[in-house]
């Protein structure tokens, strides 16, 4: 398959692999440098995907996605935010990413597979 189908998964699964480990984001951010097929990759994610999340790989992909919105968010979206991680609530964290990736038009997150498998 073609390098860009390989790019367009990865844009997909980022996230979602940094949420279940930081091993295999580092594996696969490599294997994407090193322009490897598609069928690699997406074994790759597959078994990443299959790691148990832990907290601290939870809250360093939670951190990461937070940088879209650092710069815009209110006083008051930020507060919340800060409320949900020192609670160590991922997934209403993740709730309220996919809802202020609609309220700002994040793009990048709106199209990342970790929001829209959220219901």
């Amino acid at each position: 398959m073609k390098q860009s189908q390989t790019e367009k998964l990865w844009r997909e699964e980022k996230y979602h692999v940094m949420f279940h480990s930081q091993k295999y984001y580092n594996l696969i951010r490599q294997a994407m440098r090193d322009q490897l097929d598609y069928d690699y990759i997406e074994q790759l994610i597959k078994t990443a995907l299959r790691q148990m999340p832990t907290e601290g790989s939870m809250r360093n992909a939670c951190q990461h996605m937070w940088g879209y919105y650092r710069k815009i968010a209110t006083t008051e979206q930020k507060a919340y935010y800060a409320t949900l991680l020192d609670a160590q609530d991922f997934e209403k964290i993740l709730s309220y990413f996919k809802q202020l990736a609609e309220i700002y038009e994040v793009t990048y997150l709106r199209e990342s597979k970790i929001l829209q498998d959220l219901c």
